[in-house]
């Protein structure tokens, strides 16, 4: 297809996609999954629905590779986060097209990408391309949620392990255009930290509360441990995505201690991008204590979101949590963690990001960058050992209008970003295609 073309598929399909209420819960994504599909045959894609119950199926669609080469695998999401029509300037179901922009719930997370990579597997089969190595395209369910039952890409390794199983993988998290100290790069997403919250509950003695005491309020001995939380202050270290981002923007590798303020003096944004990925965070964000007014709490329970470095375990950071903390009637009660994963930057698959990159806008580089959140790609990777990137480029948008828009009112996608990400998707396609397995 000539990029005219492209870019007419991409916003059809987006707009098609977008119409289609996959909020999760409930999701309901089996209707994006057989709009895709039905899109994809007349390609000849191969296509096959893998589903848990059959309102929320997965879509895994393959080219097969002719032998000998590595598999690679274009990973999304049909599901979607809420929406309020009272919030927006336009339905959000409605898939408006309006100066360029392709408005509705999903735009950027990310049925865009979705739609990128449908028309990037589509358009290469109709051009008769043959990878050494199985082109695959996943658009799954139940991204936003993914908790226990599971339906999309957990499901499927666990279920299905062939139908995802790859070598190399791009997925969301990354691909923001950024200019730090008047250069520009775009951010690679190579690593995650991992979300292990921890719930802190703080010990008391019940009684009435018109007489304070002859209690232990659990809820007020709670407060002191909440403020100390909002303190933490762990040493900063520095792991190998930061080391290679510095290198990149600073130009050499400050001490871990000075990281912040070096990445500062060349552009404050540099210190916003990293100030997270220095140490662990812990964030209160929920409490419970007594259930009736006039009853004061044996039991106040703090819900933590923690996140952890790559590498990091509770394990090893429980006693320097507990020593912040200091003494008293409480336990850390961890919960079950995710992602914390990994992929090296050394690959084919960054040699491709590199060239597109340098090939769309002359100057510019790719840098690497651990996500503070997580993303579906620590499936692939604990599973498989699969080489997985966040990448999406985004050449026209603000990435701080981006920010905000994302799971927000409004939420709206560039016409001419989605254009460019089904052309590097493409170009992530053809050259792990002509690669020979290792």
């Amino acid at each position: 297809m000539e990029t005219s073309s492209l870019r007419e598929e991409v916003t059809s399909l987006l707009q098609q996609l977008i119409r289609l209420d996959t909020v999760n819960p409930p999701g309901n994504e089996t209707q994006a999954a057989e709009l895709l599909r039905d899109y994809l045959e007349p390609f000849g894609v191969e296509c096959g629905l893998y589903a848990r119950v059959p309102e929320r199926a997965n879509l895994v669609a393959r080219l097969r590779g002719t032998g000998g080469g590595p598999r690679l695998l274009l990973l999304s999401h049909t599901d979607t986060v809420l929406a309020d029509p009272a919030e927006w300037t336009v339905d959000p179901w409605s898939g408006e097209l309006r100066d360029g922009q392709v408005w509705g719930r999903g735009a950027l997370d990310m049925k865009g990408q979705v739609a990128a990579s449908a028309v990037a597997i589509a358009s290469l089969a109709s051009e008769g391309f043959e990878p050494r190595g199985d082109l695959i395209f996943a658009a799954t369910a139940d991204e936003e949620v993914g908790d226990d039952p599971d339906y999309g890409l957990s499901w499927l390794c666990r279920e299905h392990p062939e139908s995802v199983r790859a070598e190399f993988a791009v997925n969301e998290g990354a691909g923001d255009r950024v200019v730090v100290g008047g250069r520009v790069f775009y951010l690679c997403a190579t690593a995650e930290k991992m979300s292990s919250p921890f719930v802190l509950r703080v010990h008391g003695r019940s009684g009435h509360a018109s007489l304070p005491s002859i209690a232990d309020n659990a809820l007020v001995k709670a407060a002191r441990h909440i403020e100390r939380l909002a303190e933490f202050a762990p040493e900063p270290q520095l792991i190998p995505e930061v080391e290679a981002f510095l290198a990149a923007v600073c130009g050499s590798i400050p001490p871990a201690g000075d990281a912040l303020a070096a990445a500062r003096k060349v552009d404050p944004a540099a210190a916003g991008m990293i100030e997270a990925l220095l140490s662990l965070t812990v964030s209160p964000t929920m409490i419970t204590a007594s259930h009736k007014r006039n009853v004061i709490p044996a039991l106040t329970e703090v819900t933590v979101d923690c996140r952890l470095l790559p590498g990091q375990t509770q394990a090893d950071v429980e006693p320097e949590l507990r020593n912040w903390l200091g003494e008293g009637d409480y336990e850390i009660v961890w919960r079950a963690g995710q992602g914390g994963t990994r992929s090296l930057m050394d690959t084919p698959l960054w040699a491709a990001a590199e060239s597109f990159i340098a090939e769309v806008e002359p100057g510019a580089r790719v840098a690497p960058i651990c996500v503070a959140g997580f993303t579906d790609s620590h499936w692939l990777r604990d599973a498989f050992g699969t080489v997985a990137y966040g990448f999406f480029p985004v050449k026209k948008m603000d990435p701080d209008l981006a920010a905000r828009l994302v799971h927000s009112a409004d939420e709206r996608a560039e016409v001419d970003d989605l254009e460019l990400g089904v052309r590097f998707l493409r170009r992530a396609a053809q050259t792990i295609g002509a690669e020979e397995r290792s």
